[in-house]
């Protein structure tokens, strides 16, 4: 089993359920109280392990890689204002821990990962959906990077969602349980309602062996007219381990504008510097006779 190095970013998205703010700002760009969303995911790959992150992007993404790169004026100016630059830390990336590669079309998230698929080489790789925001201690990569180095194959995260929400996602044909693991038999996109499987939906994190980018080749378009990754993965059940991990946190939809300022809310009431002002705010708003 090979050890897990590489994270796949799919960030080409046109974000046009944030517009007009996405206009000229990747969605993946959105702030949550003062870290862009991909801040977040990228921080989230470093605790478990990963060794070089592979973004896929596409036009109009350019802020992404500035993001991630030195801001010579801008250090420059706050060094000779006295001012720390350790706040800028986790924003620089040397040249062999980050690679950009473009995704032409937008011809959905398989077709995104398979972008990545001379980087990624032979090499088990994840995959993190940034405006899936997951919060939790370990973080969600690390705990399924815990499962990985015990079950191998693949992984992907699993959620818990109101069976009348399961044809928003893709969903899992469960097999036996051991805690939160569950095999994967199967795995359908977006059932219509009343004929899902289970109520364990596949969420934004996964771990996949190199062989899903042979199936990704050939594979052909499925629901929204995409290539699905989750039609992909499905391919592979019973050629490999496949399993599904519960995630012990919580998860912020913020590729939803309501799921979006849900995680600012929550984000800022646990910090010290702006907790206590923003809660006091929200007393004042929402307990009003």
């Amino acid at each position: 089993m090979k050890r897990l190095r590489k994270a796949v970013f799919p960030v080409g998205g046109l974000g046009t359920r944030f517009l007009p703010a996405t206009k000229a700002m990747p969605k993946e760009m959105l702030p949550v109280v003062d870290r862009p969303l991909i801040q977040y995911a990228v921080d989230e790959a470093r605790e478990a392990g990963i060794e070089q992150m592979i973004f896929v992007t596409g036009r109009g993404k350019s802020a992404i890689e500035d993001h991630f790169d030195i801001a010579y004026e801008l250090e420059t100016t706050m060094s000779g204002r006295g001012k720390s630059l350790a706040i800028l830390e986790a924003t620089r990336m040397t040249p062999g821990s980050v690679a950009y590669v473009r995704q032409q079309e937008p011809m959905g998230l398989g077709h995104a990962v398979w972008c990545a698929r001379d980087i990624v080489g032979d090499e088990p790789f994840a995959v993190l959906l940034a405006d899936d925001f997951m919060v939790g201690r370990p973080g969600c990569l690390k705990q399924m990077v815990d499962a990985y180095e015990r079950t191998g194959g693949n992984i992907i995260c699993a959620q818990e969602v109101a069976d009348d929400r399961t044809h928003l996602y893709g969903v899992i044909t469960p097999g036996a349980r051991s805690g939160r693991l569950t095999e994967v038999r199967g795995l359908v996109e977006k059932p219509a309602q009343g004929t899902a499987p289970s109520n364990l939906a596949v969420i934004g994190r996964y771990i996949l062996q190199p062989e899903v980018m042979g199936v990704l080749a050939s594979q052909e378009k499925g629901a929204g007219g995409e290539i699905q990754l989750t039609d992909a993965m499905a391919g592979m059940i019973g050629n490999q381990p496949f399993h599904g991990l519960t995630f012990d946190g919580t998860r912020y939809d913020c590729g939803d504008k309501a799921g979006y300022i849900q995680a600012n809310m929550a984000l800022a009431l646990e910090r010290d510097d702006i907790g206590p002002a923003v809660r006091a705010f929200g007393e004042g708003l929402f307990c009003r006779d």
